[in-house]
């Protein structure tokens, strides 16, 4: 089984930086897409973020020229760069991965979430 674990959440002031990090741990063969999602109070989870497996990556309108998403291949690890943060961005994110385990089909996997809160 995968496990994706988020670190470097935290409270930011408007304006500020923060830095995501999400590590997938298991017996893992390769990790297809890796994701950025957030869920604000009383809203629906959205995408933020993705990176395929080849780098290419697409991010949603509200976030782009703002954040980045990458990833290390060899650390099975991405990342999400967020400068010029708004108190809109306050949300929990959530890291999500494409993960095939050994001798296993792709698993969609989920992380348990970290607290971004942007004050104003």
């Amino acid at each position: 089984q995968a496990q994706l674990v988020e670190y470097g959440g935290g409270l930011v002031q408007a304006g500020g930086s923060l830095r995501l990090s999400c590590v997938a741990s298991g017996r893992i063969f390769s990790i297809n897409a890796m994701a950025w999602y957030r869920q604000a109070p009383g809203k629906q989870r959205e995408l933020v973020a993705a990176i395929g497996s080849g780098g290419n990556t697409n991010y949603a309108e509200s976030v782009k020229g703002r954040f980045t998403i990458s990833r290390d291949n060899a650390k099975n690890t991405v990342y999400l760069q967020m400068n010029s943060l708004k108190p809109e961005d306050t949300a929990v994110y959530y890291c999500n991965a494409g993960v095939i385990l050994l001798g296993s089909l792709p698993i969609n996997s989920w992380g348990q979430g970290t607290q971004v809160t942007v004050s104003s």
